[in-house]
């Protein structure tokens, strides 16, 4: 969540970030007004609390010295009930600008580059190069339609379900397991978290109240199916003031995910790319502020030498502001390169959200006398089910068949 107390100070500041995420001018609009009433209300008030206070101390003097003090105690309730109805004007103000602030996306940072969508997004780098066949090279539901059975997993669920057979299986499992052994070895702890979450928890990291639509909710509770790991992870220090000595927190986790993609009809209609229900290993941060870009690099690299230890060419890109996630300050994507497609597709994103969800969730770590905000941070490392087709696009051969990375052969 935006801190309210930032956008009364630089109220214009805040409109421009805001501007280059594409946030609609209707919300600017309502945000710009609460924000000018309660400054104004505040202004009115603050001298009446100061008078307040002076008049209080007097008062006491007085009384003590034997002085009248009829007039002054009258002046004194008049006082106070002006005080008291503004106070209240205050409150609903406030409450106001924080219901609405809990539907507005974070800041992006300086660097983020100005842009309509992903078509300019910033290409920072690409890491080896695709593979060469002397063949036409296939998509994954080519290669695999006996081990990947779309059509039992429509019967079982609906679309874009999907049911993994025999080697393609135990492909997953392996990739798995090699993800969370890769990413413990990088310093991350792995967690093992609940795929239902609490209403609260998906306030913590953002999903809600803007996203609902996006998510699966369990008839008659306030409880969801998560989207990402990075949900339930991060919560894990909800409300709670960390020592100073603890930080960074680095976890891993695996989990299924779950998303309706309320907003991609017609898109990737056909094969594993957009599932309902999917895998992803999950990197996430807490650290001190100073220290968020060193970890948000760190992740970058971790998330970029994990497909090159799989031997599959990627690239880094940059996402301009209007491609930008809500609780993201800043995003860097790694893009896997698909043969079968002729094109990278987007396999991992690692996001630093700066106080965003900090502030939210009140995770906050002792400095000092003082409690502070954290720092968040998660990233994909990696999305199980893209990574497996793009093993099999990219090692496939001439037969129709395909070969694993050798670094998977342990686990297979």
């Amino acid at each position: 969540m935006l801190d309210t107390k930032l956008i009364q100070k630089d109220f214009d500041n805040v409109c421009t970030k805001l501007r280059k995420k594409k946030v609609d001018e209707n919300v600017i609009e309502s945000l710009r007004t609460i924000s000018i009433k309660l400054k104004n209300k505040k202004a009115l008030l603050e001298p009446l609390q100061a008078k307040q206070n002076a008049s209080s101390k007097l008062f006491g003097a007085w009384a003590k010295e034997g002085k009248d003090i009829n007039e002054l105690k009258i002046k004194l309730g008049k006082n106070k009930e002006e005080i008291a109805v503004l106070s209240k004007i205050v409150k609903e103000l406030e409450e106001k600008l924080s219901i609405i602030a809990l539907t507005i996306p974070n800041l992006p940072d300086d660097s983020v580059p100005i842009g309509e969508d992903e078509n300019d997004n910033v290409e920072i780098k690409k890491v080896l190069n695709p593979p060469i066949f002397d063949f036409v090279p296939k998509e994954h539901w080519e290669i695999c339609d006996n081990l990947i059975d779309f059509e039992r997993g429509v019967k079982l669920s609906k679309s874009r379900f999907s049911v993994l057979k025999n080697r393609v299986a135990k492909l997953e499992r392996a990739l798995i397991n090699y993800m969370l052994d890769f990413n413990t070895k990088r310093g991350f702890c792995e967690v093992a978290v609940p795929y239902i979450v609490n209403r609260e928890t998906l306030i913590g990291t953002g999903q809600l109240p803007k996203f609902e639509d996006d998510l699966f909710k369990i008839e008659g509770e306030e409880l969801f199916l998560i989207p990402t790991a990075e949900v339930p992870v991060t919560n894990l220090y909800r409300d709670e003031i960390i020592p100073e000595n603890e930080l960074p927190i680095k976890m891993t986790s695996y989990t299924a995910c779950f998303r309706k993609e309320a907003g991609s009809a017609g898109r990737d209609t056909r094969g594993m790319i957009r599932q309902h229900q999917f895998d992803k290993v999950e990197l996430v941060c807490l650290t001190k502020p100073e220290n968020s870009d060193k970890f948000f690099d760190e992740m970058v690299e971790c998330a970029s030498d994990l497909l090159s230890s799989l031997g599959l060419a990627h690239r880094h890109l940059m996402l301009c502001g209007g491609d930008l996630g809500f609780g993201a300050a800043k995003t860097i994507d790694l893009e896997v390169w698909f043969p079968g497609q002729n094109r990278y597709r987007e396999i991992s994103s690692i996001s630093n959200t700066r106080d965003f969800q900090a502030r939210r969730a009140k995770i906050r770590y002792k400095d000092g006398k003082k409690n502070r905000l954290v720092n968040t941070l998660n990233g994909s490392s990696l999305a199980v089910g893209r990574t497996m087709i793009a093993i099999m696009e990219n090692y496939q051969l001439a037969d129709g068949s395909f070969d694993i990375p050798e670094v998977l052969k342990s686990y297979m």
